[in-house]
């Protein structure tokens, strides 16, 4: 079998990665190229506000970089298994290899990688997307699969998650995945709004909307967690199953949400029992201190303030200027 292009002729275009693509390379890249501006300008900071404008900076391009990133990650879910099964429909060819399943929030990713990788006269290392968002076809994707002919056991795999499935996922998988992209989206407006509010006088209502950030961020994980409440549908190799578990990106995501929670508690709490401290720590003594110093440096002409606040004096009249 011949290749173009590096691919074979039968897939009409390039595999999906199952953890990256090129959205989360795009959007790491964004945020590297803001943090390593801001590493530059530093330097020019001077004293220990440095290294508060570098925590404060640097926590917030990590959150969210975070709630961009798991938006179009692949490992929400995730599951492997090693299994001797049949490789093709219509063929007693048997096969011993890793098969992956990785639940994103548009879609499923399977992967089947041979023990070894060349087995029956192929190389078998598959990696294939099948979306569900709301402008995608899960089951046109499922049929262009059959047309390829796709091996057997990402078929297997694929059509459990079909709208004709006895095993009924799909509806909730959807649901729970748009909620689940809203809550994130939300999440970063918020984080948005918070850093607006830092950089101005009123910290406390900073503190509350990263706090409103954590808590859409771990809403999210709630709306993805309500696919656990539907039946568990086995996936059967032989005498062996494909289990299922939360994977990288929902963890990632869970992990920032609470340090969002710890960080906002932090300022509220440092707002009401040392102000001074969280002054401190936003840089806002040293803006007050350079407009006292202004203050004290305006001088004012005495002469002028006399004579526009005494009383004016009357004239008195003499008899030469009667005459006159």
């Amino acid at each position: 079998m011949t290749l173009f292009d590096g691919i074979y002729p039968f897939y009409t275009q390039q595999r999906k990665s199952f953890v990256f693509d090129v959205n989360t390379i795009i959007v790491v890249i964004v945020f590297l190229t803001l943090a390593s501006t801001f590493l530059l300008i530093i330097p020019g900071i001077r004293g220990r506000a440095r290294l508060y404008w570098m925590v404060r900076v640097l926590f917030s391009l990590m959150v969210g970089a975070v709630i961009v990133v798991v938006q179009f990650t692949g490992d929400w879910e995730s599951g492997w298994v090693t299994a001797n099964t049949s490789y093709k429909s219509f063929s007693h060819a048997v096969v011993n290899v890793d098969i992956g399943l990785h639940i994103s929030l548009a879609g499923v990713n399977i992967t089947l990688v041979g023990n070894p990788v060349n087995q029956v006269n192929e190389t078998i290392n598959y990696n294939e997307h099948f979306a569900w968002s709301f402008d995608a076809d899960y089951d046109h994707s499922y049929s262009e699969g059959l047309e390829k002919g796709l091996p057997s056991p990402i078929l297997y795999v694929a059509e459990k998650f079909t709208t004709h499935s006895p095993c009924n996922v799909h509806r909730q998988y959807r649901i729970s995945s748009h909620y689940t992209s809203a809550s994130l989206w939300v999440a970063f407006c918020t984080w948005l709004i918070s850093n607006m509010l830092f950089s101005t006088p009123v910290i406390l209502y900073g503190g509350y909307m990263i706090l409103v950030t954590g808590a859409f961020m771990i809403f999210s994980l709630i709306s993805f967690s309500t696919v656990r409440n539907s039946l568990v549908c086995p996936i059967q190799f032989g005498t062996t199953s494909l289990q299922i578990g939360y994977g990288g990106s929902f963890w990632l995501t869970l992990a920032v949400g609470l340090i969002c929670f710890v960080a906002g508690i932090t300022v509220v709490a440092l707002h009401y029992f040392n102000s001074h401290l969280l002054k401190t720590f936003f840089d806002l003594h040293e803006d007050k201190a350079e407009d006292y110093r202004e203050m004290t440096e305006v001088h004012v002409n005495l002469r002028f303030m006399n004579s526009t606040l005494s009383p004016p004096q009357p004239s008195e009249l003499t008899l030469n200027d009667i005459r006159k």
